[in-house]
């Protein structure tokens, strides 16, 4: 990895960073939200549809029992009776989707490094259907700009730009190392997406809306920048 993108890492985790450490109770308000709009800004600036983070390779993958757990609820959430994935907002045909109905849709097969805003990274293979093939299934509105994604995990939930959220590596996945999806891992579906810091890859997923405008998330509500590339 060349030092620009690193540089350009720490940079985003830095100021992600300090917008954690700052006003807790207004952190996108102010100088501090200032910041976080320019920092935003620049993060979009950036930001390519089309291009494509690299593949690590598979002597890269990090060993399965070492790959980080993370969940807010007190216990290991797992998946409620009859699970499935709600589909609406502004969109021509709303879904209810079982997992075996996502399983029916064309498979894609990942390999990206998670970077977390809390500094560490790890590799791990994914495999699961592209927010693009959700997103043609639901016939979505051109008007849609934003994309929240809600879990069964304490209320954890994201919003994103649609534009990352329909990116080429942005998947919703049901396996992780050519094995069905373990629940320390977010099963029975998790978003997941080279181009975003860990916080934005929701797991536990109940519901995804697309939306006319902007939404926050359970980290972005507490102070974590909302556009967090990487």
């Amino acid at each position: 990895m060349s030092s620009r993108i690193l540089g350009r890492r720490a940079l985003l985790t830095g100021l992600a960073a300090s917008t954690v450490a700052c006003d807790t109770e207004r952190p996108h308000e102010g100088g501090l939200g200032a910041m976080e709009r320019w920092n935003a800004r620049v993060q979009q600036a950036l930001f390519s549809e089309t291009k494509l983070a690299a593949d690590p390779g598979p002597e890269a993958l990090t060993p399965f029992v070492h790959f980080p757990v993370y969940f807010v609820s007190e216990s290991l959430p797992v998946a409620p009776p009859n699970w499935h994935l709600r589909v609406g907002g502004m969109v021509a045909r709303p879904q209810d989707l079982s997992l075996a109905d996502l399983q029916r849709l064309t498979r894609i097969d990942v390999r990206f490094r998670h970077h977390c805003v809390e500094g560490w990274s790890a590799v791990a293979a994914w495999h699961g259907l592209s927010m693009r093939a959700l997103a043609e299934l639901v016939g979505v509105d051109p008007a849609a700009k934003f994309v929240e994604f809600r879990s069964f995990d304490s209320g954890y939930s994201s919003s994103w730009d649609i534009a990352s959220a329909l990116h080429p590596q942005t998947i919703l996945a049901y396996g992780m190392n050519g094995d069905p999806l373990e629940a320390a891992h977010g099963a029975p579906l998790r978003l997941y997406s080279a181009i975003k810091l860990g916080y934005k890859s929701v797991k536990y997923l109940t519901e995804v809306l697309f939306l006319p405008t902007m939404t926050g998330g359970y980290w972005e509500d507490r102070g974590y920048e909302w556009f967090a590339g990487t």
